[in-house]
């Protein structure tokens, strides 16, 4: 990890209202340090207010989601030109929900990682599995399959704008999370798979973040290991002091 910077993103998803964003996010900006890449993801209708609120600092202000394509016919959705209007830089696919609540596929996820490269958005790949995936031993078959499917197309020189997230879905919510060592070989095992589809040097670059209740409590534990660069925190990403405690968390795995 020493040579992939940390990278911590709270997804607020659809929670608070515009006060609460608004208050969130200065708390936010006003602690964060400065060895860790940090991004909010707010409900879309306060994205411009809490952008207005952390324009001066180096907090990153992201969408929770986005249609592929630039206009058109598609009553409800949000384009990328449109998110960037808004001062949006970064964008999260494949979050489980949009999966396995919201039906999204891995064609779809697909078109919306291209879309968004080529817009020149940063954005976080979510893969993860199932708990019947989780006991059936297919988690690092699962996550090769997700990473394959929305990877593709994609040049390695993008790979730059790509931060993955590994997202056990059956730890998301739960309060459950996996051990240090699950997630480091889960982690790793997805490092092999962009050796794989791209290079090592590609694979050695690319900040793998591990999503799936992560608190204050186990956040250090999680960071310290090798090839987990950081977190995609939910629940505890609604809470200023405890998100500010696992950014400050990540120094452990940048000091090793």
């Amino acid at each position: 990890m020493a040579t992939r910077k940390p990278f911590v993103g709270g997804n607020w998803k659809m929670n608070l209202n515009r006060a609460e964003a608004v208050d969130l996010a200065g708390a936010v900006a006003d602690g964060v340090a400065d060895h860790v890449d940090v991004a909010v993801f707010p409900p879309i209708p306060y994205i411009e207010s809490v952008g207005q609120t952390i324009r001066l600092s180096a907090v990153k202000v992201g969408a929770q989601d986005f249609y592929f394509e630039p206009n058109g016919a598609f009553t409800g959705e949000v384009s990328l030109a449109m998110l960037r209007d808004l001062g949006v830089s970064v964008v999260l696919v494949g979050h489980s929900e949009r999966r396995h609540v919201l039906g999204e596929d891995d064609a779809l996820i697909n078109r919306k990682m291209l879309a968004a490269l080529d817009a020149g958005f940063d954005l976080i790949l979510c893969v993860g599995e199932t708990e019947v995936q989780r006991r059936a031993e297919q988690t690092d078959a699962i996550t090769a399959a997700q990473s394959c499917f929305a990877l593709a197309g994609v040049r390695s020189q993008q790979m730059s704008q790509v931060t993955i997230a590994y997202e056990p879905v059956w730890a998301i919510g739960t309060g459950q999370n996996a051990s240090p060592a699950d997630a480091q070989s889960a982690h790793l095992a997805i490092r092999g798979t962009l050796v794989q589809l791209f290079s090592e040097p590609v694979a050695a670059a690319t900040r793998i973040i591990y999503g799936g209740s992560v608190k204050p409590a186990n956040a250090q534990q999680l960071f310290a290991q090798d090839d987990v660069d950081g977190g995609l925190i939910g629940g505890a990403s609604l809470k200023a002091s405890d998100f500010l405690a696992i950014t400050h968390a990540t120094l452990l795995g940048v000091a090793q």
